[in-house]
């Protein structure tokens, strides 16, 4: 599991890096805002620890921003603020839970397996992009009801990019997510390039609209609107 920590608290931040990173969570760092929103863009999280009190864009203007760009990724809320209306007013942007500072680290730990159990329960078994659907649990794929056999690393491939339809998919992101070797001396830039090549012949040769795009110099990305 892979969190993202948004805290401009340096000391703080990073207590909570160290601590996550005990619990055998995968944690990242940002110290500002705009930092931050970046990363959820342009990165795969399963939950976002997110502080209130940011420089140049509060959290709850980052949280408005992820939910309106359509991020339904889990995020708790960390403030100093105890009122009802701030309260509210993160709730309201998106917000799935808020604890208020000071905290004792057990009780965020709990909070994020509670949303990390409540984000696997909400997961789709069935992705869809246009007429392709993707079967997660049976690891089958169809297009205009027409089944496509893929390899297992293809239909990994093609799962993560379902999963960030309409995002860009970076090279980067790929080596990490799907490939797990983010160690890597040497980039599978052309390993990928390969597979990414193999899989758009499977699920778009056939096809008059395609949806596995190549965004030059950044990535991929699957969406339904044509080249």
């Amino acid at each position: 599991m892979r969190i993202l920590v948004i805290e401009d608290e340096q000391k703080l931040g990073q207590a909570l890096r160290e601590g996550l990173e005990v619990e055998q969570y995968g944690v990242a760092l940002a110290h500002t805002g705009e930092e931050g929103f970046y990363r959820v863009l342009t990165e795969s999280f399963d939950l976002v620890i997110l502080d209130v009190m940011l420089p140049c864009r509060s959290g709850v203007e980052i949280l408005a921003s992820m939910r309106q760009h359509g991020f339904k990724t889990p995020v708790l809320m960390l403030t100093a603020r105890d009122t009802v209306d701030d309260r509210v007013r993160g709730l309201d942007a998106g917000a799935d839970d808020y604890l208020v500072k000071p905290f004792a680290f057990p009780e965020l730990l709990a909070r994020v397996r509670a949303l990390s159990r409540r984000g696997i329960g909400e997961t789709s078994p069935r992705l869809r992009v246009g007429d392709l659907e993707v079967d997660v649990i049976g690891r089958s794929v169809t297009r205009g009801g027409q089944a496509l056999e893929l390899t297992a690393r293809e239909f990994e491939l093609l799962e993560y990019l379902v999963r960030h339809q309409g995002h860009v998919v970076s090279r980067e992101m790929l080596t990490r997510d799907v490939w797990k070797e983010a160690g890597r001396h040497t980039p599978l830039d052309n390993v990928i390039d390969v597979h990414v090549a193999r899989l758009r012949r499977k699920i778009d040769d056939q096809f008059d609209h395609k949806l596995v795009h190549t965004v030059r110099g950044v990535g991929f990305v699957v969406r339904e609107e044509q080249d």
